[in-house]
């Protein structure tokens, strides 16, 4: 039997809940997750989108509902819950993936759209987990999966309050996954997938001329979705879906300094070079079209040769920095 196959086997006919479901990785995770026969609970806040992508996973055997749901806001995440026991009368696993960005300068940003990057991305997930955590314990099992970014590591140039809500919720998800070690069959796991060819970047909010597109280097959103139905399976504390989200992690620790100056010269250089306009993006609003799972599909052609482009130039990157230390030693 086939890993595919024996995921398959041990998922099959679970109750999954996935926020952030109309686009990006919440999207594909849709997917993945109706190609083994599991029982789907979509949420994000356009109905428009609910309606498509329930149509896609139905046409894929799934059963699925959707629920229009701000996460940022108690009330609705709550009814999320209640809504699922009252149609499956359980919950597996619960999977937090809704989030927003916003790129910019960080005064020229503003105040509101700061604050609602919090309330998405940390509350979120805290509502999230909150609720799921509650009815595992009463079931006695269940899985509550995190779609946290390498944000949660390392700062995202020109993003410091969404690399905040990152640093938060790996906090609060490392207090919650020693808090409940003690239940055998509730697990909490974090996944830290790097910058993805997703349609995250087409609706991120952008400032201070920010007007970055998405990088040949960017992660296959389904990559991260494939690792969310392994977790589904067989559940892991800390997980990266590929290798070079592994990569850029392990040389940061090694030199998070001049990592991160670089990181941030770039873009800092790029901002100068090739100026956009002030968007608001998805931030206070609904995703607008597209929604769809990759930003940029053209890219998904050249997966192969990226991923040794970025290994290549990640370890001449390393020696650099590690031959610059020597030196000044």
């Amino acid at each position: 039997m086939d890993t595919k196959q024996h995921i398959q086997n041990i998922i099959s006919g679970k109750v999954i809940v996935i926020t952030g479901a109309s686009s990006g990785v919440g999207r594909a995770a849709a997917e993945a997750f109706s190609a083994t026969g599991c029982k789907l609970v979509l949420v994000a806040r356009g109905q428009d989108g609910i309606d498509e992508i329930i149509d896609i996973c139905t046409n894929l055997g799934a059963v699925a509902m959707g629920i229009s749901a701000d996460v940022s806001v108690a009330e609705e995440v709550e009814k999320i819950a209640e809504k699922t026991l009252e149609h499956f009368g359980r919950i597996d696993v619960w999977v937090n993936n809704a989030g927003v960005m916003a790129n910019g300068k960080f005064e020229e940003i503003p105040m509101e759209i700061h604050e609602q990057v919090i309330k998405t991305n940390l509350f979120g997930y805290m509502h999230g987990a909150y609720n799921a955590i509650k009815i595992f314990k009463e079931q006695q099992y269940g899985i509550l999966i995190n779609n946290i970014s390498i944000g949660g590591l390392m700062p995202a140039p020109f993003s410091a309050v969404y690399s905040s809500s990152k640093y938060g919720i790996k906090g609060m998800m490392e207090g919650l996954q020693a808090e409940i070690s003690n239940y055998s069959n509730i697990h909490i796991c974090n996944i830290y997938p790097q910058l993805q060819n997703s349609t995250g970047n087409l609706h991120s909010a952008k400032y201070s001329g920010f007007k970055m597109g998405i990088s040949p280097l960017a992660s296959d959103p389904r990559l991260t979705a494939q690792t969310m139905v392994a977790l589904a399976a067989h559940p892991k504390s800390d997980v990266y879906p590929d290798f070079s989200s592994r990569l850029i992690t392990t040389i940061y620790r090694i030199f998070p300094k001049p990592f991160s100056y670089a990181a941030f010269a770039f873009v800092r250089i790029m901002m100068n070079f090739q100026k956009g306009p002030d968007v608001e993006g998805n931030i206070l609003q609904q995703s607008k079209e597209p929604l769809r799972i990759y930003g940029n599909p053209q890219l998904q052609k050249y997966s192969s040769f990226k991923n040794k482009v970025l290994i290549g130039a990640g370890v001449g990157f390393a020696l650099a920095l590690l031959l610059k230390s020597t030196k000044k030693q």
